[in-house]
């Protein structure tokens, strides 16, 4: 794993940033499910978000305030006191794109390690959920050896060869199609494009 990161971080800015909004496609539809399941947020608006970065992928010079997206993404938020399941993986998809827009301005080098760690977080915190293991050590085997991790690990790879490579119009077009995973999130939810 230390070779993977080491990678990331040796990528020009504007790379780590396309990794980024890779792995953010991919948080969507958690977003979106916390959306729809408890009537709070906007989908809608965290996709406008990041059809911009994507643009300013594409297009160097387009025009865009990412300070102004940066406070309609915290408007995006779930509310603080929902600490459902639901509610962390939506911040996370929230907190992913944040990061990506602190690049953009400027700021945040560590941020495309925060992103790639958010997601594997997340998907650590399904199976945590879902399998209900009380052993510490055995967990963590469980984590290491479950399809979704394997699944998450073998994505995040797949977008870091991506990155490495050509990322002109029809480069970064492969890696958004990448990235939207037929719009199923890391967690294994969604599915309808």
């Amino acid at each position: 794993m230390s070779g993977f990161f080491q990678r990331l971080q040796a990528l020009p800015p504007r790379r780590q940033q396309a990794f980024m909004a890779a792995l953010c496609e991919r948080l969507l539809p958690n977003y979106a499910f916390y959306a729809e399941a408890s009537g709070q947020g906007d989908p809608r608006g965290l996709r406008a978000v990041l059809d911009l970065v994507w643009e300013r992928l594409a297009v160097k010079d387009a025009r865009i305030d990412f300070e102004r997206q940066a406070e309609k993404l915290a408007e995006l938020e779930p509310p603080a006191e929902d600490d459902s399941f639901g509610a962390r993986r939506a911040l996370e998809a929230v907190v992913a794109i944040s990061s990506l827009l602190d690049t953009l301005r400027g700021e945040s080098p560590e941020a495309v390690l925060e992103v790639s760690k958010t997601s594997r977080g997340g998907v650590r915190a399904f199976i945590e959920l879902t399998e209900g293991e009380e052993d510490g050590e055995r967990l963590a085997a469980l984590v290491r050896e479950h399809p979704l991790m394997a699944d998450e690990n073998d994505f995040q790879d797949a977008v870091l060869e991506a990155v490495e490579g050509e990322l002109d119009r029809d480069g970064l077009k492969a890696l958004r199609r990448l990235g939207r995973n037929e719009g199923v999130s890391n967690l294994g939810l969604g599915g309808e494009e």
